[in-house]
């Protein structure tokens, strides 16, 4: 047996759409993975050299020729009492696994995934690096039987093991890189939860995110470090978020990881460093454990609000508009001072406290919703953008105080005009977040009446792109259409001046126009709603028959809409995990605060990262895995 051919293979990051996973592209991967044994490593040496000698025509027929090894052979060099075999073996078999299921699904038909993880506790270094290269590259693909059969021959705690022991840089990225992939297999999600959520949190995120539990006053706040480890530590966290309710608790409940994460996104801002993979996988992570907040997090049932009530007329909007106009960078009204402003915003009576926000409070604390907005302002990154629109959705859901207190805090720092500029977006998954969260920031009497009168035009010029897009292939999906409509009946229910706005802005023609041409029975009806809301106000009759619009014409695109349920859209608000799945108007009582579920969804969409994420200013998706393998290379030789 040798090696053939000395040159070290490069390696590749890889990233499949597997069910939790997200989709990126293939940077290179430094070239320092797993690769094939040099010729002057182990016991090998001196045979590669003889073979790299050039031999005569009567040599070549008397010495022995050369043969590349079974796989079997292979398996069985796993188990060879000399370490340097082993060694090159779990090399050789990282090499062979390379873009190739068929010797993957062999790998493990053959037994060979125990010999692996068995060699994850080897007392030589060097083995247990090999056999990591290896199980990384065999726990990559859509195929998750390896995933599975890791798990059952205890993969998942040795790789723990192999992370808390090791200090170097090149096995602990092996480690957290198989782990990511790992993690995008739903059964392994509560394993790597139970077994590696303390360790993976405090070896790697927090002291990679600089922050510290007790800093120290005279020092300067430490930048957060964008290593590989941290990203691929961050990005199995992300996928494990995503699990459901428990896991969101045990993430939520870790000492340090919501302090190290906010931490590492308020350096990544004020450096901004913003685009970076990790920074996405952090704002994802946040994004899912705000997800169902105001239910979940311990204590929650002390910030409870009675549902609310039938909003008022609109009395009065006009002088709130003018008070408020500042919001979108509009003048003051005359006289008034900044905190004569700031009193006719709200003036918002926070609990009190005897100590500082830490952990899990920290997620709904009115203070994030300003990180939040750097990075919708300053991020180029889609799925940075969606999580960060995201999070704001879910945090602005729920009857509870703290949600009244984001809806308006988003108000005073101004952050409507942000999100309304990003409607104009060509990633279809930001517009349908950023909608959401308008909707849901609505149920601010004074968040309603802004964006009535500043986000109608793009909310509408949506719902034209829905019938005829501005550029070839980019009709908005059936969930962001529904999701820009649903908003829509939002803020013009109970606004008589939102309805005006929406006339001003050519609305009506738009969504009798989708009514008659959509094939999607959710968007007819969704437009359909909106339209008997408009028509429900007396006061505007007029200019509508003026404009040549009938009741018959209304009851026409109404009666075209309706389906086997013809209820109304939902009022309230919705939070969610990614992607959004809009339960929209099927089977719902009107009125109704019910959210949706998060089996319904998926990894970056509604909110929390899970399943079917799709990729969408900027790159990659959310919970995804890291794949790392190497191109093919020279391998081991036998003799035969």
């Amino acid at each position: 047996m040798v090696l053939r051919g000395a040159q070290r293979p490069r390696a590749y990051e890889d990233v499949a759409d597997d069910g939790g996973e997200l989709v990126e592209e293939r940077p290179p991967f430094p070239a320092a993975a797993a690769p094939l044994a040099q010729p002057e490593q182990g016991s090998l040496g001196s045979l590669d050299r003889v073979v790299r000698r050039s031999p005569s025509v009567d040599s070549a027929r008397k010495e022995p020729r050369w043969r590349d090894p079974e796989l079997p052979e292979v398996l069985a060099m796993l188990r060879h009492p000399v370490d340097p075999v082993k060694a090159n073996a779990a090399a050789y078999l990282q090499h062979l696994c390379f873009e190739n299921e068929g010797v993957k699904r062999r790998v493990r038909q053959l037994r060979g995934l125990p010999l692996l993880v068995a060699l994850l506790d080897h007392p030589r270094a060097e083995v247990r690096r090999r056999a990591c290269g290896a199980l990384r590259n065999l726990s990559y693909g859509r195929d998750t039987d390896n995933k599975a059969a890791i798990r059952d021959c205890g993969g998942v705690p040795a790789l723990v093991r192999l992370l808390r022991a090791a200090r170097d840089n090149e096995v602990r990225e092996l480690v957290t890189g198989t782990l990511w992939n790992l993690s995008s297999y739903e059964p392994l999600k509560m394993v790597i939860i139970d077994h590696g959520l303390q360790t993976l949190t405090h070896e790697v995120i927090v002291p990679h995110s600089g922050w510290e539990r007790e800093p120290n006053e005279d020092s300067k706040p430490r930048d957060a470090e964008w290593t590989t480890v941290f990203k691929n530590t961050s990005g199995c966290l992300r996928n494990v978020s995503s699990d459901g309710a428990e896991a969101r608790r045990r993430l939520r409940e870790c000492e340090g990881l919501v302090d190290a994460l906010l931490h590492a996104l308020q350096s990544a801002v004020g450096r901004k460093d913003t685009d970076n993979k990790s920074v996405e996988n952090c704002v994802c992570i946040m994004r899912n454990l705000s997800y169902h907040v105001h239910k979940e997090v311990p204590g929650a049932d002390r910030y409870q609000e009675a549902e609310p009530g039938p909003p008022g007329g609109t009395a009065g909007s006009q002088r709130r508009r003018r008070d408020d106009a500042g919001c979108f960078g509009g003048k003051k009204a005359k006289g008034k001072k900044d905190g004569e402003m700031d009193r006719n915003f709200d003036t918002l009576d926070l609990p009190k406290r005897t100590e500082a926000a830490k952990g899990f409070e920290l997620l709904y604390q009115p203070e994030v919703v300003r990180l939040y907005l750097s990075l919708l302002t300053e991020s180029r990154n889609f799925n940075t953008l969606e999580a960060a629109a995201g999070a704001l959705q879910n945090l602005s859901a729920g009857n509870w105080m703290w949600a009244t207190y984001i809806r308006a805090t988003v108000r005073k720092e101004r952050g409507l005009p942000v999100l309304v500029e990003l409607l104009q977006s060509e990633t279809d998954k930001v517009v349908r977040a950023v909608a959401i969260a308008l909707r849901n920031l609505s149920l601010d009497r004074r968040n309603k009446d802004l964006i009535g009168s500043y986000a109608m035009t793009e909310l509408v010029r949506n719902v034209r792109n829905a019938q005829a897009p501005a550029r070839p292939g980019a009709r908005l999906e059936e969930d962001t259409v529904v999701a820009v409509l649903n908003t829509i009946h939002e803020i013009v229910s109970d606004s008589l001046d939102n309805a005006r706005s929406l006339l001003q802005a050519r609305g009506v023609p738009a969504l009798v126009a989708l009514c008659a041409s959509s094939q999607s029975v959710r968007e007819a009806k969704a437009a359909s709603h909106v339209l008997q809301t408009v028509w429900s106000y007396r006061e505007l009759r007029g200019s509508l028959q003026k404009d040549g619009w009938t009741k018959a014409r209304f009851q026409s695109a109404a009666a075209n809409a309706k389906g086997p349920k013809g209820t109304l859209s939902p009022g309230g608000f919705d939070d969610s995990t990614l992607p959004l799945v809009d339960k929209s108007l099927d089977g719902e009582k009107l009125g109704s605060r019910d959210v949706i579920p998060m089996e319904a969804l998926a990894p970056d969409g509604y909110s929390t990262v899970d399943r079917r994420e799709k990729r969408a200013r900027g790159s990659a998706s959310a919970g995804e895995t890291s794949e790392k393998e190497p191109l093919k290379g020279s391998g081991l030789a036998f003799h035969s």
